[in-house]
């Protein structure tokens, strides 16, 4: 096991990760999260756990190019189950319905203020893509912007608008949320197995900061 990783095998991933949410909410930061169905249970969670996220920045990994009221979006899971939950403080949306390239700059733009994220969530798919950053594109070596579009390389095949590695190596704290059985060989490729461009997920640690990764058994098979 890769000794750049935290990692947590729980019977409650959800529950983990909510209670991580919770703590920045208490102490201020800036947050950003993803979408899937394991991060919207920790959001309904963290949005009972605590209802006061005034001193916190939310922002997004990754977004599809679809409506913000699409139920494809990122930005849509997390109004649904954590923002309108809460009372919020700053919500810093990706723009995915201007189109990749369009909404990617007005991110990076959006970002440009921002010194580093306090705690970025990530999930980790089958193929080892984690944001929308995907194996083996090009994607993976832009340097200079912080958002970027991206190639849609798996189902719903829309555009996708994600930041980079740099960015997402800068946070605080990269926190992924990795379930199921289906995800064990990535899960192993990212957290046990030597980097690699085929496995986006291995190639992002906090460089000044911590990596934890919060698993259900499933997920950690491999390990």
């Amino acid at each position: 096991m890769a000794d750049d990783v935290q990692v947590v095998v729980a019977d409650e991933p959800a529950q983990a990760v909510a209670e991580r949410l919770v703590e920045i909410a208490r102490a201020g930061g800036n947050v950003a999260l993803t979408g899937g169905r394991t991060p919207s249970a920790a959001y309904e969670l963290a949005a009972r756990l605590e209802p006061d996220w005034t001193r916190v920045g939310v922002w997004w990994g990754d977004e599809r190019c679809v409506p913000p009221d699409d139920e494809r979006s990122n930005y849509a899971l997390a109004e649904r189950t954590l923002l309108r939950a809460v009372r919020a403080g700053s919500v810093h949306r990706i723009h995915g319905e201007l189109g990749r390239e369009a909404g990617a700059r007005l991110y990076d733009d959006e970002l440009g203020a921002l010194e580093r994220l306090d705690v970025v969530l990530l999930g980790l798919g089958a193929d080892g893509h984690t944001a929308s950053l995907f194996p083996d594109q090009p994607t993976l070596d832009e340097s200079e912007r912080r958002a970027v579009g991206a190639e849609a390389r798996l189902e719903p095949f829309v555009d996708r608008i994600t930041l980079t590695l740099p960015v997402l190596r800068a946070a605080r704290t990269v926190l992924f949320l990795v379930t199921g059985e289906d995800k064990a060989d990535a899960v192993k490729r990212a957290f046990a197995d030597e980097p690699s461009r085929s496995t986006p997920g291995s190639l992002v640690r906090a460089a000044d900061g911590d990596t934890i990764a919060v698993l259900d058994a499933s997920a950690a098979r491999y390990l």
